[in-house]
């Protein structure tokens, strides 16, 4: 197998336009470019078209060229689903990349395990691959992983005590009741639990609860979308005083800018190492992957990268390279190298799939990050 680092910067250092020709692998993605996604979704769909066209470039997979079929289902799950079956059905495509959300993850599932075709969710909820489902993988990092980051932080810091607020929508309620699950192991109590809509736009009444509940130390906020944002912000307006935690769904730059530097300060989350580049030590086996990543991101879109599109990088290299091993584009043949990659460079980690584990990643490739000055530092 062909390590990522050098294919990886192989592909994106071809910066010329690929030439045109009859595409002969097609690859299916359903993804939420547009919605209250869209902050996720939109650098997932231009990673992807990047990609291929770099890819294309440099003369595809074994000398084939690659069609890149894209659907925008401005995250609605009834519409992925639609999607989905579209892309199986009329567009036949040898695999699917998608699922920016957990909800349309979900919904993408039964057609992708009906059909018997891969499919390499973006997700975070851990149900998606826990159980182990025959066509299903994903490239973040679980909401039960970011649990267990974030509470073994806590624990170094001498935090046993806390408060919890969490987003009502699929992720949100996954990564609740998985961090509820594990937080005993750490010797820490969930004194307040609150919660809050998709549409919220002020949750001081949850964080006032929290804020008044005798004993609590630090808060722990389980969300994606603008949710994070506005507890953030709330949380400064409150002068609620305690260290704030948010999940992993709020890693990109768009986070701090939403609730703003001076409320951000001093968060603490968990992300990829995409995020802190320049901040990797040079043996760092990631760091060639992203820094390579950020470069042809920012240098084609002008925009800071982020692990949401980070998460489409892994997908689209692991799914790539397993074809290229493969030889094939017969669903089976794609399917059972992607469970037989091992040691696979990404944004998110070092990839090493098998048939009982379909994300490939242990609680080592999450770095504990921390906002300082409006940008992401290292906790060390």
């Amino acid at each position: 197998m062909k390590a990522l680092t050098t294919t990886a910067l192989a592909t994106l250092a071809t910066l010329g336009l690929a030439g045109v020709a009859s595409a002969e692998i097609k690859i299916g993605a359903t993804l939420s470019e547009t919605g209250p996604a869209a902050f996720l979704g939109d650098p997932e769909a231009k990673t992807l078209k990047m990609l291929v066209e770099k890819a294309n470039a440099a003369g595809g997979i074994n000398g084939e060229q690659i069609e890149l079929v894209l659907y925008d289902d401005g995250g609605d799950p009834n519409k992925a689903r639609t999607f989905a079956t579209r892309l199986v059905e009329d567009d036949e495509v040898a695999a699917i990349i998608g699922g920016t959300t957990t909800g349309t993850t979900m919904s993408i599932i039964p057609v992708a395990e009906d059909a018997e075709i891969p499919f390499i969710s973006l997700a975070g909820a851990v149900e998606i691959i826990d159980p182990v489902k025959a066509w299903v993988f994903k490239t973040p990092h679980t909401d039960r992983m970011a649990c267990e980051k974030i509470f073994g932080d806590m624990k170094a810091r001498g935090i046993t005590k806390i408060g919890m607020i969490s987003g009502t929508d699929g992720f949100g309620a996954s990564m609740r009741k998985q961090c509820l699950d594990v937080v005993g192991t750490y010797g820490i109590e969930v004194l307040a639990d609150e919660s809050y809509g998709p549409s919220d736009a002020d949750m001081t009444p949850q964080l006032t609860n929290i804020k008044n509940t005798t004993g609590v130390e630090a808060v722990l906020n389980a969300g994606f979308g603008q949710g994070p944002s506005i507890v953030t912000r709330n949380f400064q307006q409150l002068a609620v005083g305690l260290p704030l935690y948010q999940s992993h769904g709020v890693a990109s730059k768009s986070f701090i800018d939403l609730a703003g530097a001076g409320a951000a300060e001093g968060v603490r989350l968990p992300g990829a190492a995409l995020l802190v580049a320049d901040l990797l030590p040079a043996d760092d086996p990631q760091k060639p992957v992203v820094e390579a990543y950020t470069k042809a991101f920012t240098e084609t879109y002008n925009e800071p990268v982020s692990t949401f599109g980070g998460h489409a990088y892994d997908a689209f290299q692991i799914l790539t390279e397993a074809i290229e091993r493969a030889g094939s584009v017969e669903p089976e043949a794609i399917r059972d190298a992607i469970e037989a990659t091992s040691g696979l460079v990404g944004t998110g980690g070092v990839v090493t799939m098998s048939p009982e584990d379909h994300l490939g990643l242990d609680l080592s490739a999450f770095r504990m990050l921390e906002i300082k000055d409006g940008n992401w530092t290292l906790v060390q």
